[in-house]
């Protein structure tokens, strides 16, 4: 069976990307490669990492949008879910997020709202369904 093992962003500074998600929201750095070039937080069962755009050059040679240079955010986001939607939002805004939608309740019930990383990443903070 196919599981989603992991999602790896491409960022400027994978250390800092990394303290910006282990200060706004507690996350816990799970490994950081001696080099900075690569880097994983401990979300689950599914792992959220990040890779330098010199690792992102070398994987990818023919080039890609870099998500920290792109005027409009990138056509995906990232969720993370906790009840205090709110709490989340305002500790990313403070850590240095762009706030793209406030939270608001859904007609399913569900709290959500969008922040943009200082790296670029879109993140959706939302209550569990």
């Amino acid at each position: 069976m196919v599981q989603f093992g992991y999602c790896i962003i491409y960022v400027p500074d994978v250390a800092q990307s990394l303290e910006f998600f282990e200060k706004s929201f507690g996350l816990k750095r799970r490994f950081l490669h001696e080099g900075g070039d690569y880097g994983e937080l401990d979300t689950g069962t599914t792992v959220l990492a990040m890779a330098s755009h010199d690792l992102g050059a070398r994987n990818l040679p023919d080039g890609y949008q870099r998500a920290d240079q792109a005027d409009r955010p990138l056509g995906f986001e990232v969720a993370l879910t906790d009840p205090d939607v709110a709490g989340m939002h305002q500790s990313a805004i403070d850590h240095g997020a762009m706030e793209i939608s406030a939270p608001k309740q859904k007609p399913w019930g569900q709290v959500v709202s969008y922040v943009r990383t200082p790296c670029g990443i879109v993140l959706e903070l939302c209550s569990p369904m």
